[in-house]
């Protein structure tokens, strides 16, 4: 079963939005919210990407399904745009982050 109530509480919190200020957003009941939250109803699909547009996520996320499902749009419009980039710009730019990763991970490994 999907875990999406989950998901929907989480991402209210953290915008400090009651269920009745998704509710308004979305144009549902804050019952519906409720029961969304705690896992007795499942939203259409219609709902679901209201709600998802609502917090500015991807529907994958809500569903904790898919390629993406992890990120928010923010990561995914910036992975897009990585696309976009020339292969020498996207060389640069990888070898960058590599840098970034493997000190990260170094970090981490020398912590414990």
């Amino acid at each position: 079963m999907l875990d999406i109530g989950t998901k929907i509480t989480e991402l209210r919190k953290r915008k400090n939005w009651a269920q009745a200020d998704l509710a308004k957003e979305i144009g549902a009941s804050r019952d519906i919210i409720g029961k969304y939250e705690r896992n007795e109803n499942s939203p259409s699909v219609e709902m679901a990407l209201k709600i998802a547009h609502a917090f500015d996520v991807p529907v994958d996320y809500l569903l904790g399904e898919g390629k993406h499902a992890a990120y928010d749009k923010e990561t995914v419009k910036r992975l897009e745009d990585i696309e976009t980039l020339d292969t020498n710009t996207k060389s640069v730019l990888f070898n960058i982050i590599d840098t970034f990763l493997r000190d990260a991970k170094a970090r981490k490994a020398y912590a414990h």
